[in-house]
């Protein structure tokens, strides 16, 4: 086991990987990942699917059975999705145990199309957890704003949520007000609240990536000395809200019936710059009770010399609050950063969603025809799920 993965891992940072291949499955890479890479979770989006899909042989079988039974495009995409999620929370299944549901999770996302539909994301989110029928899936709803009631909606009925493109800290709130929410509502309803989990995932790189564009833009000595301190800053101002909120009398009230606490999750930890540290998003924000996911690349590169120097992130709210003070005595825009990045987020995993429906509907066309699936995908196809 790689000592520097196990050493995040006993600072109280859950290892999740964001990826997720029918291959890595069946070849019993993922066993390995959790065996020897302190890995307890998977994260997987549009984008990674996509991927996956077009490059995957794995897939060849049941698409042909999809096809035989002329199966449209969109149910092809669910069964094959979520056939995948299911066999990996199975593969997780002990550590779910083992972690009292915490860890060993596996999120799924609900159609990116649905991003402004508060009752189609709802009801999405009801039929993928029913169809994966495993308790430890995790359903991934967008932040948007028409996305904080059906996250509400869908931890009432009881379902586990891991709530993703997070990337303002008033939206943050207001996800966290939609969470204890959902949990009051499923109290009046009857649920076990100590069953209900979520995750916060708060978006980091592209921060980085949009406000240093901009800050080359400005181009003064004061705008450049502030480059690739955005992310941060903004994730650890996240932990602290994080703190603030969980400290509430509301939630003492609902931790008194057995409701868990809805861990941050760092998400978009691969960096974009190659001349920051490859490692940065990961080791500059340890602290106990969160989750990192992980690209592979990022993970192998922390297990082969990242670094775990004691906590990061508690206590460094003022410090924090001044990187973004700083950042608007420059002209930086901090609020339009944030819903800029919100919106092109949405619009890449839709773009993805697209890429997803191209891919499959071209392998059930040519299984049809007695192709192998995917003959005619393009095998150099390459995304972007950070």
């Amino acid at each position: 086991m790689s000592d520097h993965l196990k050493e995040l891992s006993e600072a109280g940072v859950s290892i999740w990987l964001d990826d997720l291949s029918r291959e890595r499955i069946k070849t019993g890479n993922l066993q390995q990942l959790i065996d020897g890479s302190s890995v307890v979770g998977v994260t997987t989006n549009p984008t990674i699917f996509a991927s996956a899909l077009a490059k995957g042989e794995q897939y060849d079988d049941q698409v042909r059975e999809l096809a035989a039974v002329d199966s449209n495009v969109g149910d092809a995409i669910k069964a094959i999705t979520t056939d995948d999620v299911r066999n990996a929370c199975d593969l997780f299944s002990d550590v779910y145990t083992s972690s009292n549901g915490y860890d060993g999770r596996v999120s799924i996302e609900v159609e990116p199309g649905l991003a402004m539909d508060t009752d189609g994301t709802s009801a999405e989110a009801a039929d993928l957890f029913k169809i994966v029928d495993r308790p430890n899936v995790l359903i991934k709803i967008p932040a948007t704003k028409p996305g904080l009631p059906a996250i509400t909606s869908t931890i009432a009925e009881g379902i586990s949520v891991n709530v993703t493109l997070i990337f303002a800290l008033e939206r943050y709130r207001g996800v966290i007000d939609a969470y204890l929410s959902g949990l009051e509502q499923a109290a009046a309803n009857g649920h076990d609240l100590s069953t209900i989990h979520s995750v916060a995932s708060f978006f980091v790189s592209r921060v980085d990536s949009e406000v240093d564009k901009r800050l080359d833009a400005v181009g003064t000595d004061e705008a450049l000395a502030l480059k690739s301190q955005a992310a941060l800053a903004n994730a650890r101002l996240a932990y602290a809200l994080y703190e603030e909120e969980f400290s509430s009398e509301r939630f003492a009230a609902l931790e008194a019936k057995g409701a868990n606490r809805q861990r941050p999750l760092w998400a978009s930890t691969g960096v974009k710059d190659p001349n920051l540290p490859d490692t940065l998003y990961v080791s500059e924000l340890v602290v106990a009770n969160t989750v990192n996911t992980m690209p592979e690349k990022t993970m192998q590169a922390f297990a082969d010399h990242g670094e775990v120097q004691g906590d990061r992130v508690s206590g460094t709210e003022a410090d924090a609050q001044q990187v973004l003070d700083n950042l608007a005595a420059v002209g930086i825009d901090f609020d339009d950063v944030v819903d800029v990045l919100e919106r092109e987020g949405v619009e890449k995993f839709d773009k993805s969603w697209g890429e997803l429906v191209e891919t499959v509907q071209t392998a059930l066309d040519d299984a049809k025809k007695g192709k192998s699936p995917g003959e005619s995908a393009d095998p150099d196809v390459t995304h972007d799920s950070q």
